[in-house]
């Protein structure tokens, strides 16, 4: 088992990372009497709800549970009450947790009722899929989408503690491992040469869900992640490089309607715009923005726009982003691979041709 540390002083909490973590009391902060309610779906449900019960019980926690509708379009306010109504008619007060299991939509809807119950109750994250293994269980922020926006209804608020059970995996279709791919491979492009270049070696392996590598992967992901939460929890200054290809991203979420997409996949197609945009900056090389498109590729991810979706498609709902400050549009683009930077005041057109070159050809 390998342990990343969140360091955010009273508040700090451990990832644990590792195969067969489930049954592992060892990881979970509770104690004999704990009421637990656990929020999960069907699809997750089927395959892990009596396994983590199994070990809630061996510990001595009263244990419940709620079911959300599958699918990022369930994100929503109305999943969020669920929630609210099952700790209300079971009487679960103050002392209560929540134990996110599932993917981001789940870890997202969980973690913000956990801030919103009561003012506030403990909550666990064990991610399933590997988008949330890397990324949205770490870090605190939790959501749900508004029809105009993805994530515009919200709080940070962190976890207890991170349960990655890399078996998990094994049950997730290949188009959802895929996504988190795109995520895995953003943090090489941002933060981590080195880690970029490892990927070029393993991503087959990754793809092919060694064991190994990925425990190797998803370690480093959550130490680059929680590096910058401990310098920056609430999105001031340095966590905002997280946010590659993310508004591109949300503009095709937005735009298809959640769910048509993965949200790996439209950070995928958005990393490739800013990619574009850098080059046309001046910082990227042809030969770098290659590089990226190929790794993408080789994760069998899209590295072009929606058919039909148009730049002028993009640009409104780009503008309603959480990043856009004093009506400025910030963007994340990259001076190198390995180095990025908040972009302000990108003359729009340049924007517009980055999109147009990431458009899909007949």
């Amino acid at each position: 088992m390998l342990c990343v540390n969140v360091e955010l002083k009273e508040r700090s909490y451990p990832i644990y990372i590792g195969a067969g973590l489930l049954t592992n009391t060892d990881c979970y902060p509770l104690k004999s009497g704990n009421k637990v309610m656990i929020v999960t779906n069907p699809t997750v449900a089927q395959h892990y709800l009596s396994t983590v019960t199994d070990t809630l019980e061996k510990i001595g926690c009263l244990v419940e549970h709620v079911l959300l509708p599958d699918g990022e379009q369930y994100k929503t306010l109305d999943s969020l009450n669920l929630i609210f109504t099952a700790l209300l008619k079971a009487n679960h007060g103050r002392d209560t947790t929540i134990v996110a299991l599932g993917g981001g939509v789940i870890g997202d809807v969980a973690g913000y009722a956990a801030a919103s119950y009561q003012r506030g109750v403990r909550f666990i994250q064990i991610p399933t899929t590997l988008l949330a293994q890397v990324d949205s269980s770490v870090g605190g922020k939790t959501a749900v989408n508004h029809e105009l926006g993805k994530n515009m209804i919200g709080a940070f608020y962190q976890p207890t503690a991170v349960i990655v059970d890399t078996l998990t995996l094994n049950t997730l279709p290949k188009r959802e491992v895929n996504a988190g791919l795109a995520e895995v491979i953003k943090y090489g492009a941002i933060l981590d040469f080195p880690f970029f270049q490892w990927l070029e070696q393993h991503i087959d392996d990754l793809v092919a869900l060694d064991q190994n590598a990925l425990q190797q992967c998803i370690a480093r992901c959550c130490q680059l992640k929680a590096d910058i939460v401990a310098r920056d929890e609430t999105e001031k200054g340095d966590r905002a490089l997280l946010n590659l290809g993310h508004t591109f991203g949300h503009a095709i979420e937005t735009h298809l309607g959640y769910g048509n997409w993965l949200h790996g996949e439209a950070v995928s197609a958005g990393c490739m715009m800013a990619a574009a945009l850098s080059e046309k900056l001046g910082d990227l090389t042809p030969h770098d923005v290659a590089r990226l498109e190929k790794l993408l590729a080789r994760a069998n991810l899209p590295t072009v726009s929606p058919d039909g979706m148009t730049a002028q498609d993009y640009l409104p709902l780009m503008m309603r982003d959480k990043k856009v400050l004093n009506g400025k549009l910030r963007l994340v683009l990259l001076k190198a691979l390995g180095q990025a930077y908040v972009a302000t005041d990108i003359p729009q057109e340049q924007v517009i041709e980055a999109i147009n070159r990431c458009t899909q050809v007949d």
